[in-house]
C-alpha cells in the first residue's frame, strides 16, 4: 500500500507524526517534491482562483502524487486546542481537492479533532483501518507516532547577528522556501536573525494573549499575536516581521490587533501570492534593514 503525503501546509510542523503513523502501519510512504514552479503552475491552474496561495501549492502537490500511489492523505485538522479551529479551508479540505483535480486515488482525509487523546485516537481508527484491520497494530502507530512528534521541533533562532526579528505567520509560510523566497536566507545575509513563536513558553502567549477583548477563534491567529506582541513589548527583539498570504481572512485581522497593541514598534507585512516578485520582495526586505540600522544609531545617540 502506498499512501502519498502533500508535502504542502502542515506538512512542515507534523511530519514526523504523519511518516511515522502510516510507516508503522505497513505502508509505502511516498512524499511528494519540494515546492517548486510545476507544483505551484499545476495548483493554480486546478484550485479555485479566490484560494490563498497555500492552498493552491497544496492542489499542486496533490497533483504530483495522484498517479504514483494507492491513497493520499489530506490533513483535515479542525482543531488543535478546544473552541479554537485552525482555517475554514482547512475544514472543507478533503471536499475541495476531490471537486478541483480529477482521478485521484482514494483520500484519507478524516477530520482531525487532536484536543484530546480520545478525539486523535478516533481519527487514527478510522484511517488505520483503511490500511490494516489490526486495532493493536493502529494503537501502536498512534503511539509511537506521538512520541516521534513530541521529539520534533520547528523552530528557527539565529545567533550573532546583529539583529534579530521576530518572524511570524502560517509554519507553511515560514518553512516553505519556495513559497516565501528563500526569506530567512535573505534576512541572514543583511545581518538579521530571526526567532520563531517555538521560543517562547506557552504560558507567556496566553498572557498576552488573555489581554485581548475576546478569546481568539483561530488556533494561528492566537499564537502568532501572543508571539510577537510579547517579545516587543519585552524587547527581546528589534522588529517584527509578519509573512501573510494574499487573501487571508485570518491574517488580515491578526494584523491589525497586533499594529494596534505594539504601536511604534518596527514591523514589516509581506504579502505574499502566485504573482509576488523577488526583486520588490527583496527591495523591502533591504528598506527594513536599512530602517533597523536607522534606529539603532538613533538609540545608541540618544544613550550618549
Amino acid at each position: 500500500m502506498k499512501i502519498g503525503i502533500p508535502k504542502g501546509l502542515l506538512y512542515y510542523k507534523y511530519y514526523p507524526f504523519i511518516q511515522t503513523f502510516f510507516t508503522e502501519l505497513g505502508a509505502e510512504i511516498v512524499i511528494s517534491p519540494d515546492t517548486n514552479k510545476d507544483i505551484l503552475d499545476d495548483g493554480v491552474k486546478y484550485c479555485v482562483d479566490d484560494a490563498c496561495v497555500p492552498i493552491k501549492i497544496f492542489h499542486g502537490h496533490v497533483v504530483a502524487l495522484k498517479d504514483k500511489c494507492d491513497m493520499i492523505f489530506i490533513p483535515r485538522i479542525m482543531e488543535l486546542r478546544k473552541q479554537e479551529f485552525i482555517c475554514p479551508k482547512f475544514c472543507g479540505l478533503t471536499e475541495m481537492i476531490i471537486n478541483d483535480i480529477p482521478d485521484l486515488p482514494v483520500l484519507l482525509g478524516e477530520p482531525i479533532y487532536a484536543t484530546t487523546r480520545k478525539g486523535l485516537k478516533k481519527w487514527a481508527v478510522k484511517t488505520g483501518r483503511s490500511i490494516t484491520k489490526n486495532r493493536i497494530k493502529i494503537n501502536k502507530a498512534l503511539k509511537l507516532a506521538l512520541e516521534a512528534q513530541e521529539k520534533y521541533k520547528t523552530l528557527l533562532n539565529n545567533e550573532g547577528l546583529q539583529f534579530k526579528v521576530a518572524l511570524v505567520g502560517h509554519p507553511y509560510n515560514i518553512y516553505d522556501v519556495f513559497l516565501n523566497m528563500n526569506l530567512v536566507k535573505k534576512l541572514n545575509k543583511l545581518g538579521i536573525g530571526v526567532i520563531t513563536e517555538e521560543f517562547v513558553d506557552e504560558a507567556q502567549i496566553n498572557l498576552s494573549v488573555s489581554k485581548l477583548f475576546k478569546k481568539p477563534f483561530w488556533t494561528f491567529a492566537r499564537n502568532s499575536y501572543g508571539f510577537s506582541t510579547y517579545l516587543s513589548e519585552n524587547n527581546e527583539v528589534d522588529g517584527i516581521i509578519y509573512i501573510s498570504s494574499f487573501s487571508c481572512g485570518i491574517d488580515s485581522v491578526v494584523v491589525e490587533l497586533i499594529k494596534d497593541k505594539i504601536k511604534d514598534f518596527p514591523m514589516l507585512i509581506l504579502k505574499i501570492d502566485e504573482h509576488t516578485g523577488e526583486a520588490g520582495f527583496d527591495t523591502r526586505l533591504e528598506a527594513f534593514s536599512d530602517m533597523l540600522e536607522r534606529r539603532c544609531v538613533e538609540y545608541e545617540n540618544n544613550l550618549s
